[in-house]
């Protein structure tokens, strides 16, 4: 009986960036850090903030708020490095703060609205309401194409 629970929800991370919440599958998260001394490397897109060190294991960090095109983030405490296992790599997203963990019903989730626009719009895969909160769900392989890419 979990298994069919299991089709029926997706289990996600919430986090913030700026004033929206947006939300990707607990599947692909490793693990969510607090801010830790980033490398710069050179010649890497201005939202590539570095490399950091975590457990042994060189993690090459965005700046989600960057790469939307939302400016740069603001770090202070309750920013966060959200750690995203992705095919064969790891990377670290910076986001505002990491809310909490929900369980999405699968027929609430929806297409984008087309209204949305914005370069981010290539970066949604649905959205969400639940209770009075709009939730955005990231493509993850779109949102990190570039750092794949080697670029």
């Amino acid at each position: 009986m979990a298994e069919a629970l299991d089709l029926q929800n997706l289990k996600v991370v919430v986090f913030q960036l700026a004033d929206k919440e947006y939300v990707i599958p607990v599947s692909q998260v490793q693990g969510i850090e607090k801010l830790i001394h980033i490398t710069r490397v050179p010649k890497t897109p201005s939202f590539v903030k570095g490399v950091i060190n975590l457990r042994g294991v060189v993690t090459p960090i965005i700046d989600l708020k960057s790469r939307f095109n939302l400016g740069e983030s603001t770090l202070d405490e309750s920013s966060r490095i959200i750690i995203i296992s992705l095919e064969d790599m790891n990377v670290g997203v910076i986001v505002d703060s990491a809310n909490d963990v929900l369980d999405i019903p699968m027929d609430s989730i929806e297409p984008q609205p087309e209204v949305v626009g914005g370069l981010e719009q290539d970066f949604i895969a649905g959205v969400t309401k639940i209770d009075k909160r709009l939730l955005i769900l990231l493509h993850l392989d779109l949102v990190l194409n570039p750092i794949k890419a080697g670029a």
